[in-house]
């Protein structure tokens, strides 16, 4: 009884952690960026750099840095995945977007080789790149006749045009990234609502002067169709992470991942691709698992597979984009980190 009692403390106490630090400054402006994604940003502009007939250098490219650029958590990009996927971008570029806004973090990356070191650094950001590229080329490839007709129907619906210069949503999407930015920032809380307070005034002089009767209204239907589509569903998968951490003790993990195996390694990849890592958290645990006596190998298996993706992440894809392309997508992160942490344990370690 007391077993699962502390399952269901550590599952509650998981959800007050996750709400309070995560939903007011991560997820709550990626909504509303998905939200205007979807009302401002016309299919044919998706379909272009995202679609099936774009050039793949410039559709994994750009799915690639716009990922890095964001810097978000596995749970934060759900919504900006939705947006650009239903828009019309193809699965691999999709797959490559997901997976590089978490895991081509660029402070984590920083903050990897100063605590753990500049090998340890360099190895998980040009693995997570690879990865993301990778994994995005492999996905098309394994489903590209159901793409096919997805995209299909996707672009034969009748294409709006969008009234808004480039410049115009340039400036607008780029005030709500900065928000999205500071809000995650460690600057001093003043600084932070000082700023944002500022650019929200700056993004309510561009909706009164700029968005025609109606935009406004729309941009809101889209986002809060988005947070039913998403919040429910990662909840349910946040309470499931924070169970099970209850019961699961970080020395029970690294008596298993202490030698630089293909089994150690599969371990560690499949324990960071269910349990969820809020941004940047996973440095420290890492840094504290190898002081625990866990191998350099599945370490970086870690660190690649860990921020990437979660149980809570998983179920929203599952919603998104059906069981079967989940699942491939989990199996190849899984594999791929698994073989990688590997090759560098046994190489550079």
């Amino acid at each position: 009884m007391q077993f699962i009692l502390t399952m269901l403390q550590g599952g509650v106490k998981e959800i007050i952690s996750y709400l309070s630090a995560h939903v007011i400054t991560c997820l709550v402006p990626a909504f509303f960026i998905a939200g205007a994604m979807a009302v401002l940003v016309t299919k044919g502009a998706v379909i272009k750099y995202f679609g099936s007939q774009a050039k793949r250098w410039v559709a994994y490219g750009v799915a690639s840095v716009s990922g890095m650029l964001l810097a978000v958590c596995s749970c934060t990009i759900l919504p900006l995945f939705a947006g650009i996927y239903n828009l019309g971008a193809g699965l691999g570029p999709a797959i490559t977007f997901l997976y590089s806004g978490p895991a081509i973090n660029i402070l984590a990356i920083a903050l990897t080789g100063a605590a753990i070191g500049w090998h340890m650094g360099l190895a998980r950001g040009i693995g997570a790149i690879l990865f993301a590229i990778i994994i995005g080329i492999i996905m098309s490839l394994l489903f590209r006749k159901d793409e096919q007709k997805r995209l299909g129907d996707i672009e034969s619906l009748p294409e709006e045009q969008s009234e808004k210069s480039g410049v115009f949503l340039v400036l607008f999407f780029g005030v709500m990234v900065a928000i999205l930015i500071i809000s995650t920032s460690k600057l001093a809380p003043w600084i932070k609502i000082a700023l944002d307070l500022s650019l929200i005034n700056s993004l309510a002089i561009m909706v009164h002067h700029y968005f025609v009767e109606g935009e406004f209204r729309s941009w809101m239907e889209e986002t809060w169709s988005l947070v039913k589509l998403v919040v429910p569903t990662l909840l349910v998968g946040v309470f499931l992470v924070g169970m099970v951490t209850a019961v699961l003790p970080p020395e029970w993990i690294s008596s298993y991942v202490g030698e630089n195996t293909l089994g150690a390694n599969f371990a560690a990849s499949l324990i960071g691709a269910l349990f969820y890592f809020s941004t940047l958290t996973e440095v420290p645990i890492v840094k504290g698992l190898m002081d625990l006596g866990m191998n350099q190998g599945p370490a970086l298996a870690l660190l690649l597979a860990g921020p990437a993706v979660s149980i809570p992440n998983l179920l929203v894809v599952n919603r998104i984009m059906g069981f079967k392309r989940t699942a491939a997508y989990f199996i190849l992160v899984v594999i791929m980190a698994s073989l990688t942490g590997w090759l560098y344990g046994y190489f550079f370690a």
